[in-house]
């Protein structure tokens, strides 16, 4: 999972992406994280509902939702 991109909830935001910066193993309680602004972060998780995952930038603004590799509430709502 290293290098992947995903959505944070945000409380100001709603929704912050961030790239996870660390390889995470099923049990680990974090998830290590770095937001677009740089900072870095130990996202707290729950293993049966991990952070829904970023689509790639080439299909952001797709006009056809049904496009999108991952179709969840922060897609739609970044797209």
């Amino acid at each position: 999972l290293q290098y992947n991109r995903v959505w944070i909830p945000d409380n100001e935001e709603v929704w912050q992406s961030a790239e996870i910066t660390k390889n995470y193993k099923a049990g680990d309680r974090f998830l290590h994280v770095q937001l677009e602004d740089g900072t870095e972060l130990s996202y707290p998780v729950d293993p049966a509902a991990l952070p829904p995952l970023r689509n790639p930038d080439i299909l952001v603004g797709e006009n056809d939702l049904t496009a999108l590799s991952y179709l969840h509430e922060p897609a739609v709502l970044h797209n």
